[in-house]
């Protein structure tokens, strides 16, 4: 007998034959966000310590069209081994007036070398980094009140002046 059939009594192969479907992923909207020049604040707790702010932006796909409004940011904290943690709030605006609350955390990891690319603005293929967060979204009554309702994966895609985020629902 397995350890894996000890702890929980079922044998592996059951176990995968009753699991429930892998969720999908449907391709919800990609917000374009556009930055100001980032403040450095230099190292704090073992991480260089940096904040972005988000000056707006346009958001567009199947599932919300509107603009990303000025006054948000993106607090960051950048570590030694290629690991950057990403923390950004903002606001959507639908095309209907109706605003979005973002809280966005996540991460992204690359080489010391492409990291310090990034944070000098330098244009770096998106496949040299892994830039994925967790997107919490929330709206009022309304025709977004969906989104209150469901979970997001986001990927990133960073460039000079301006993120790119493509926003998924987990099905």
């Amino acid at each position: 007998m397995t350890v894996a059939t000890t702890i929980s009594g079922v044998a592996p192969a059951a176990r995968a034959a009753s699991a429930a479907p892998a969720p999908t992923l449907e391709y919800a909207f990609t917000a374009k966000v556009t930055l100001a020049p980032a403040v450095e604040q230099g190292e704090i707790g073992g991480g260089r310590r940096r904040f972005i702010a988000i000056t707006g932006g346009s958001v567009d796909g199947p599932l919300f069209h509107g603009r990303v409004l000025p006054g948000g940011g993106d607090w960051q904290t950048i570590l030694p081994d290629g690991l950057t943690q990403v923390d950004a709030r903002y606001f959507l605006q639908a095309a209907d007036g109706t605003v979005v609350d973002v809280n966005n955390p996540g991460v992204r990891v690359a080489s010391t070398a492409v990291t310090e690319r990034i944070a000098r603005g330098e244009d770096v293929p998106s496949d040299a980094y892994y830039f994925r967060t967790t997107p919490r979204l929330a709206a009022r009554a309304g025709p977004f009140a969906w989104m209150n309702r469901a979970v997001f994966v986001a990927r990133g895609i960073r460039k000079p002046d301006h993120v790119e985020i493509d926003f998924y629902v987990v099905r």
